[in-house]
């Protein structure tokens, strides 16, 4: 999860302060900077993408940050992966099937090799998952898997996994890069059965991938992916300006990407993303425990306001956790729209009238807490202008990131800004806003509870029908949105810029690396 950003509708003077970023890539060419290289991207056959941070782990069973995720994309080929609607379809495996209600067994293609040249078996794929029933094994990844009870070998292309109860959601856990039978956690090997073979990395400078031409789906059309590190954001448009590099995917701020398209001549695509930002509240206080109240606030929200100035438009108002392309999303639910003479009126009716109307003296105070990010201190200031009108005195406070997850996890907050990143399944409703789900045990940080919802998301995590199961997370969402447990604030929209020589550049809601093997370059 990182952090969101604020809404707001007398957010002008924040945006133009957030265009700088444009305003200075712009500077820059005007004085001809064209940073340390001087050679395009063109000139070679591998393509060269821009990435904000380097990867930690290139372990897929390990490294869980962005950055290393994307290079599992690459190297590693997984069990199953998620089309464009977060539908669970094949990729090693031939096909899933669900024997019972706790029993999945995956059936295996035929032909396909890791990079050494050994195949890929069906004592792989056990080990790979068998290494999250390890005690020993250490991965910030191992929680998805606590209902997994077994995993055994039934044949050579054959591999059946046993649950210790019924759990709906298991086939998306499936998404994971399949490494070779006993490689150590961690191992510096990096063997995968992905499009890419390793060749080498340097910390917080780049990573060199080659092209492995007997991969199943097909050789890449490219001579190989270079990922590398430019921190700053001003300096990755400068980069994809000067042709220095030839890619960047989302890792460019939205002001940077609009100055770039309108410049007209590198490519800008975009595509719905899944990363939704929201404020949170804390529903044991005694303010928000009201619904009028919470309905209030969402209402003095101006979020079409923050997505055009803030956001560039590479948003969209969100409704809810679960992304509208997603198979679980309800299309009747609509963004909650800007009133705040209706945000007044609520506040009224739960015993917070403004005291000197117009005048300077708000209802009722809050505090906001948020991270020391610029855009997101932006986008809290939009916010707390916004609540202002409506006579919400909001004092922000600003944290490093650490200890602002903190403050969250132990519930020291009334409101914070955040973002979930990558929702991809509805079973992230159960770990949000299940009552037994607040921390330790889950990400339901603002204390909701509702026995309705709790019995509803129980019946749909063990229901094996899908068209029933759809139905109860849809209600689960409609109750949740009309309890208003969350502002939400906007789904972020996808953006890669690419140089006019790339052909073939394709966003999925994940935003993954793993198409980078459909890209090519024109001479």
């Amino acid at each position: 999860m990182k952090m969101g950003r604020a809404p707001g509708s007398g957010h002008r003077a924040p945006a133009r302060r957030l265009s700088a970023h444009a305003a200075l890539l712009l500077a820059l060419l005007a004085a001809g900077v064209a940073g340390c290289r001087d050679r395009s991207a063109r000139q070679t056959d591998a393509v060269i993408v821009g990435i904000a941070v380097g990867p930690t782990n290139l372990d897929p069973r390990v490294g869980s940050d962005e950055a290393s995720q994307r290079v599992h994309q690459l190297v590693y080929a997984s069990l199953v992966r998620l089309d464009d609607q977060l539908q669970v379809v094949p990729e090693v495996a031939e096909r899933l099937e669900m024997r019972d209600a706790t029993t999945y067994v995956a059936h295996l293609r035929d032909g396909v090799r890791f990079h050494d040249g050994s195949a890929l078996d069906a004592a792989d794929v056990a080990y790979t998952f068998r290494s999250f029933l390890d005690k020993g094994f250490l991965s910030p990844r191992k929680g998805a898997y606590a209902q997994l009870q077994a995993v055994d070998v039934e044949d050579p292309r054959t591999v059946v996994f046993r649950l210790k109860e019924p759990f709906a959601s298991f086939p998306v856990n499936l998404v994971m890069g399949i490494v070779p039978e006993g490689t150590p956690a961690g191992a510096p090997a990096r063997i995968g059965a992905g499009p890419y073979r390793f060749v080498r990395m340097q910390a917080e400078d780049r990573v060199e991938l080659a092209p492995y031409r007997e991969y199943f789906e097909g050789a890449p059309r490219n001579g190989g992916i270079v990922l590398r590190v430019i921190p700053d954001d001003t300096m990755r448009g400068l980069e994809l300006r000067t042709g220095s590099i030839d890619l960047v995917v989302n890792d460019i701020a939205p002001d940077i990407a609009r100055a770039l398209e309108r410049e007209d001549r590198l490519q800008v695509v975009t595509a719905p993303g899944l990363d939704y930002a929201y404020v949170g509240m804390n529903l044991r206080d005694p303010v928000l425990q009201d619904v009028r109240v919470r309905r209030a606030l969402g209402l003095a929200v101006d979020t079409n306001a923050i997505i055009a100035h803030l956001r560039r438009g590479l948003a969209v108002p969100a409704t809810g956790i679960i992304p509208p392309m997603s198979w679980a999303h309800p299309i009747d639910l609509r963004p909650v729209p800007y009133d705040p003479a209706e945000a007044g009126r609520l506040l009224d009716a739960a015993g917070y009238p403004d005291p000197d109307g117009p005048g300077p003296r708000p209802r009722l105070r809050l505090t906001l807490k948020t991270s020391t990010a610029e855009f997101v201190r932006l986008q809290a200031a939009v916010l707390q202008q916004d609540l202002a009108r409506v006579g919400v005195a909001v004092d922000v406070r600003t944290q490093e990131f650490a200890t602002l997850y903190a403050d969250v996890l132990k519930g020291r907050f009334q409101l914070f800004t955040l973002q979930w990143v990558g929702v991809t399944d509805p079973d992230m409703l159960r770990r949000v806003f299940h009552s037994a789900q607040m921390p330790p045990a889950g990400f339901n940080r603002g204390f909701f509870s509702d026995p309705a919802v709790d019995t509803l998301i129980d019946t749909a995590t063990t229901n094996p029908d899908p068209v029933t199961r759809k139905a109860q997370y849809l209600e689960v969402q409609r109750r949740i949105h009309a309890a208003a447990p969350y502002v939400s604030l906007w789904t972020k929209v996808n953006v890669a810029v690419a140089q006019p020589w790339v052909r073939g550049v394709h966003l999925t809601p994940q935003a993954s690396f793993a198409t980078l093997r459909n890209v090519e370059k024109v001479r």
